[in-house]
């Protein structure tokens, strides 16, 4: 049976909590920061959990489960 191979680009962007909760980065954030309100930008810039429909892809590319 072969090795179980990370998806490296999966790996740098999420990481897994210790309650086995997935986050992500916020989208919007890239660019444009001078005419997004600094509460707006403070908000983006926390983490946010994967969408349910989507943590059994994502622990599939990490290798997990």
């Amino acid at each position: 049976m072969p090795k179980i191979r990370t998806n490296k680009t999966a790996a740098k962007r999420f990481r897994i909590t210790g309650t086995g909760k997935i986050m992500r980065r916020n989208a919007r954030k890239g660019h444009l920061m001078m005419k997004k309100s600094g509460s707006r930008r403070r908000r983006l810039s926390l983490e946010s959990e994967v969408a349910h429909g989507e943590r059994i892809r994502v622990f599939q590319m990490l290798g997990t489960r």
